[in-house]
């Protein structure tokens, strides 16, 4: 194993994730939040079993927001299963560009998503890099009487305040994921290292005059990923990542849809239970 970042990050190298030790696995995710393993992308059947075998998979809000139907994939880029290829003025481009704010995915969920897992086919030549940032060595670096202000705090976590600033979110999609109160501060159950649990859909803090809880939400961020402490991943047809989102923040760096495909397919893993109750 190889660290990808000195503050997180592993790569780990094995022939199959069909005969990955998932008491291993669990274990890296606990202790180094993302696990790089290259050439372990084989498909969506090897990838949705791995996605079983790290808990219950968790529905894509997308379609079932939009449609109202229940599907364990998402697809990230602008080639679509078909094989058509989408450019930059398409709406499903645009909607994907809230990607590039830095976020933790589903913490707009009651129970927000323990690890997501993407597997990459096709990667353009420049960009679409994904950039990740821990939660966890930011709460380590604050000073004690900070992180006694900031430990019983509530934040609004709220997709529609957060994906409403690059393109419009269908009615159906947006009563489908309603504002969620979420701790500030979290606790991994099985080390208990604490972290920060911010990001874009972060709205507001509870209780708190808005510009104020704006103010330290965004200073929050600003300190997590200060580029020191961000590890940017350059994909590779054949990778697969899994990251910890219950302590990382991740953006995509955007690419020109118009002169590059991209596909890559996402999973993700229910966490155990709401975070007010961690």
């Amino acid at each position: 194993m190889t660290p990808l970042h000195g503050e997180f990050g592993v790569r780990l190298d094995v022939e199959s994730v069909a005969g990955l030790d998932i008491g291993l696995l669990r274990g890296l995710i606990d202790s180094h939040s993302l696990v790089y393993i290259p050439g372990g992308a084989s498909g969506d059947d090897d990838h949705l079993e791995l996605t079983r075998r790290l808990g219950e998979p968790e529905e894509d809000h997308v379609l079932l927001g939009r449609q109202g139907r229940v599907g364990w994939f998402g697809t990230v880029g602008n080639v679509r299963p078909d094989g058509t290829v989408l450019g930059n003025d398409h709406e499903n481009t645009l909607f994907q560009s809230g990607n590039t704010m830095w976020h933790s995915d589903s913490s707009f969920r009651a129970v927000p998503t323990y690890v997501s897992i993407t597997c990459a086919y096709i990667t353009p030549d420049e960009g679409g890099e994904t950039l990740f940032a821990s939660q966890r060595t930011a709460w380590d670096r604050l000073e004690p009487s900070f992180r006694e202000r900031l430990e019983p705090l509530v934040v609004i976590h709220d997709y529609v305040y957060s994906r409403s600033k690059v393109a419009p979110v269908a009615p159906s999609h947006a009563a489908s994921v309603p504002p969620v109160r979420q701790r500030l501060v979290r606790r991994n159950p099985a080390s208990g290292a604490r972290n920060l649990y911010v990001g874009s859909h972060a709205r507001e803090i509870e209780g708190w005059p808005f510009s104020a809880g704006r103010a330290l939400l965004d200073d929050l961020v600003a300190g997590i990923t200060a580029d020191e402490h961000v590890y940017v991943h350059r994909w590779q047809p054949g990778d697969l990542l899994i990251w910890d989102n219950r302590c990382l923040l991740h953006r995509g760096s955007g690419y020109d849809a118009d002169r590059f495909r991209r596909y890559m397919r996402q999973t993700r893993v229910r966490g155990a239970g709401p975070t007010l109750e961690e």
